[in-house]
């Protein structure tokens, strides 16, 4: 079963998908439809691209021979400091000319707003993961911020909700509060906190949960049906097991909504290597 899986992955073509957030960057890597590995590694905003090449080589070592004959890489990033070194390091590793996410590329979704070009890619690339599957539906992104974008039939994107993120409301709670000291974000094993830390954890925990689920229930109101919600993230396993919403949980949605934006792009035609 490990030798035709092996044949298998050797036999497909490779992509490495970056989806470079505030906080983290997550890289994957797919071979065909599988994606066979993925990291998340911190944001960095002052790497370059040549501090890049190594910690992406050291990290993509049992698949680099295999993307630097498939020359696919694509990209989502919010943070503009980062997306032109990861476009360097793709470059120069793998000769290839990185597919950027934005609204000014076929994505296979249409945004139906008043300003395209103002939607994040990685709100882009979650859209486009979930728009082959049952529609309407509801991705919650549990990062830097927590974010809900709304797909509607039609592959429509039509918007979403922006709010504070769990780590973000934290650290500005203990910012603020001389008192508090900071606790571990994690499922407490009850709401009433019976001391200052299991206090704090219950607001974090159970006020996002809380949150999640009125936002959604608000969303689904004005889409007038129940919607697929799904969660992705790196927290959002931990807070799923208490939402009454959340109905499947992905961690790796937005690199699989690079890999559609990507096969969409390239429209079954390879995309011009670069000079390393």
């Amino acid at each position: 079963m490990k030798g035709r899986a092996q044949a298998e992955r050797a036999g497909a073509e490779h992509l490495l998908a970056i989806d470079i957030g505030n906080t983290h960057t997550v890289l994957g890597v797919f071979a065909g439809e599988r994606l066979v590995d993925f990291w998340r590694v911190t944001s960095g905003t002052t790497r370059t691209g040549d501090e890049l090449a190594p910690l992406v080589t050291a990290l993509c070592r049992a698949y680099n021979d295999d993307l630097a004959r498939a020359r696919r890489v694509v990209i989502a990033s919010v943070v503009p400091a980062l997306t032109a070194e990861y476009e360097r390091m793709a470059a120069r590793l793998y000769g290839a000319r990185a597919i950027t996410v934005s609204a000014r590329i076929p994505t296979g979704v249409r945004i139906d707003l008043p300003d395209p070009g103002a939607v994040g890619a990685d709100r882009i690339a979650n859209a486009a993961a979930v728009a082959d599957g049952p529609l309407p539906a509801i991705v919650v992104d549990l990062g830097t911020a927590t974010t809900f974008d709304v797909v509607r039939p039609g592959r429509r994107y039509v918007g979403g909700v922006i709010a504070p993120g769990i780590r973000a409301s934290s650290e500005e709670l203990f910012r603020r509060a001389a008192r508090l000291a900071k606790v571990e974000i994690r499922r407490p094993a009850r709401c009433i906190g019976r001391t200052t830390e299991e206090s704090l954890q219950a607001g974090l925990y159970f006020g996002t949960v809380a949150m999640i689920d009125g936002i959604v229930t608000t969303l689904e109101q004005e889409l007038g049906r129940s919607a697929r919600v799904v969660a992705t993230g790196g927290l959002a396993e931990m807070i799923a097991q208490d939402s009454a919403t959340i109905q499947e949980v992905d961690e790796a949605l937005t690199l699989r909504g690079l890999l559609a934006i990507s096969r969409r792009t390239a429209r079954g035609k390879r995309r011009p290597s670069v000079s390393r």
